[in-house]
């Protein structure tokens, strides 16, 4: 199984390094670090990392903002490191769409859990988000075989099971999809009533 690729950004250099060593020492990969909010949001872009472990207090772009920028663009979960454990930060974290918080000093333990548990709500959100795509994208594919048959079936006196097997038959024979058959038949029903 291929390594975790994580990166690191804290604003204190030694955190950093020891960090290092606990996740290299648990068999993660840690891939790069970073200082501040705004090289971390970089590298993470640059490296597509597993995950990022990120310090809320940072310069330029603190840890929370950095995350909301990570998780709107898909990039990597984010697991926030933090001395503090106001409610205020808690909630931004939450708004952020961090996958994870840990409360410094924290102990190596602890990291494992962490990590693996941030790694599966990103995975199970993800699978969420293509599940999504997959049902609006059939759903508009129904759609428009919906509209594509009553074409058929005006244009043509097909009955409805005739004119779904006609845009099946069209679809394996051009290797296109059905969605891109319906929209092919919908837009020469289109053009031909502009003609007309």
């Amino acid at each position: 199984m291929a390594q975790t690729r994580v990166i690191i950004a804290d604003d204190e250099s030694i955190i950093r390094m020891d960090l290092r060593e606990m996740l290299t020492g648990l068999g993660y990969l840690v891939v790069g670090e970073a200082g501040d909010g705004v090289s971390a949001v970089n590298l993470a872009r640059e490296l597509r990392p597993d995950l990022v472990i990120m310090d809320i207090k940072m310069p330029d772009l603190d840890g929370i903002a950095a995350a909301k920028i990570l998780s709107e663009e898909r990039i990597a979960p984010v697991l926030l490191l933090t001395a503090f454990s106001q409610t205020e930060l808690v909630e931004g974290a939450k708004d952020a769409g961090v996958v994870g918080y840990i409360v410094k000093p924290f102990r190596e333990s602890e990291l494992v859990p962490a990590i693996e548990v941030a790694l599966a709500r990103f995975r199970e959100f993800r699978s969420l988000e293509k599940e999504a795509t997959d049902l609006k994208d059939a759903l508009e594919t129904r759609k428009l075989v919906e509209r594509a048959k009553g074409v058929l079936m005006d244009q043509q006196g097909l009955k409805e099971a005739e004119a779904f097997r006609k845009i099946q038959k069209l679809s394996m024979n051009t290797r296109k999809s059905m969605k891109e058959i319906a929209e092919a038949i919908l837009l020469a029903h289109e053009v031909q009533r502009e003609e007309t």
